[in-house]
């Protein structure tokens, strides 16, 4: 059976999106090989940014939404609303399996966090 096992994401300037994915999100930094390819991780799937001159800033949406788990999406709100970053859903929404929130890093992808709620 085939599984994921790496999500890439192409970014047009390596040192604001470590800063971002760190600093805001809370992943850390695995593996650096070079300076054009790095390894985050959080929680078991790794993140692999690739710095590529062919990305600019806030790209329309390639389709592809990531998602984070939170354990608490208002929590998780706040520290986004601290950091200035951009909100596509900026209250928690329903969704079938708990409250989720949507926002954009700094080039443009999608992200959510989303909570599972026990029914």
């Amino acid at each position: 059976m085939t599984q994921v096992c790496v999500i890439s994401i192409h970014v047009p300037n390596m040192k604001e999106a470590i800063q971002f994915y760190t600093e805001v999100l809370g992943f850390e930094v695995n593996k650096e090989y070079g300076p054009k390819i790095v390894t985050l991780v959080h929680g078991e799937l790794p993140i692999v940014l690739e710095e590529s001159e062919h990305v600019t800033h806030n790209v329309s949406s390639s389709g592809v939404v990531l998602t984070l788990k939170s354990d608490d999406i208002h929590q998780s709100l706040e520290m986004l609303k601290e950091h200035d970053v951009e909100l596509i859903i900026a209250e928690p929404g329903d969704c079938p399996p708990g409250k989720y929130i949507s926002f954009k890093d700094p080039f443009g992808n999608v992200w959510e966090y989303l909570q599972f709620i026990q029914k």
